[in-house]
């Protein structure tokens, strides 16, 4: 049986341009087994982010291998990429990501409808039992400014699990929420993790939550440990700048691939929920865009 995630060597270089280069991750083997919750802690600038997008899809390394689910990913188009996301991971970002004009049901159907595997009726009484599974059987039919931090949080990951996933990848899934409500959404994934035997890779720089993972990798200047390093350097504004970068270009392109997928269904959807859903993803596309240039012109001023 294969690993849900290996990555051989893996090396990645960002150029920035005047002799500016970035070794984000350098040389990283890591496997990690099926139905396994794992915690990747470290500072800021570590190479955590990076890490996450190599394993999701979302970026190509500059060396070595990247394998999914026994699928090498590391030179797959991005046509293939966007079909390995959708059919074998899901992802929990920090700021949720949710269509604003849909409701919590609407919001977890988007991933089913998009996969095209099953009938409206299959999707509607799936995400029915995804959100039960939640806890939010009562908030179905709330949208996302009618919720609390924590109800959306909950939200996103049951739309996470909505495919079926091998591998679920959450970014500072507490981040965004107050630590009492961070709390609960971590027994969640813990006790999802135990009844659905789904892999888990959760991002963190928060001890308290890595020691809720049963194993804990540690990061420091884009290299990882099993056990904690002894000192570390403190990186630079050139390497935080890039991986804030990075962590924006993630989810501009997983929101592009949501909206190719939006557009591929387009004729089997309702034409108000279409124009809503796409309203939606313009919107969240349009915010990462003014974050990303407004981000350019601080690198640029460093």
């Amino acid at each position: 049986m294969s690993n849900p995630v290996e990555l051989r060597n893996t090396v990645k270089i960002y150029d920035l341009g005047g002799g500016v280069k970035i070794n984000a991750l350098r040389g990283i083997d890591l496997t990690i087994k099926k139905g396994e919750s794992v915690s990747i802690m470290g500072p800021s600038g570590c190479g955590k982010t990076t890490l996450l997008n190599m394993i999701g899809g979302l970026d190509h390394p500059t060396d070595g291998q990247v394998i999914v689910d026994g699928i090498d990913i590391t030179h797959m188009s991005e046509k293939k990429l966007a079909q390995i996301r959708r059919e074998k991971i899901g992802f929990i970002f920090q700021f949720f990501n949710l269509v604003p004009m849909l409701s919590a049901l609407e919001n977890v159907q988007l991933p089913m409808i998009f996969a095209g595997k099953l009938s409206d009726v299959e999707i509607k009484d799936k995400a029915v039992e995804l959100l039960r599974l939640v806890g939010l059987e009562q908030r179905m039919y709330h949208r996302p400014t009618q919720m609390s931090g924590g109800e959306q949080q909950r939200v996103a990951i049951a739309r996470a699990l909505a495919n079926e996933p091998s591998i679920i990848l959450a970014d500072e899934p507490t981040g965004n929420v107050d630590r009492e409500t961070g709390w609960k959404i971590l027994r969640l994934i813990q006790n999802l993790n135990e009844i659905l035997e789904q892999t888990y890779v959760i991002i963190t720089h928060d001890p308290h939550i890595a020691k809720t993972s049963e194993k804990i990798f540690y990061m420091v200047d884009g290299q990882i440990y099993e056990a904690p390093p002894r000192s570390a350097t403190t990186p630079s504004s050139h390497v935080l700048a890039e991986e804030r970068r990075q962590l924006m270009l993630a989810e501009l392109r997983w929101l592009k691939t949501s909206l190719v997928s939006l557009e591929k269904r387009k004729a089997k959807l309702n034409p108000e929920s279409y124009a809503q859903v796409k309203m939606g993803y313009a919107k969240q596309l349009e915010r990462l865009k003014e974050m990303i240039q407004e981000d350019h012109g601080k690198r640029r001023s460093i």
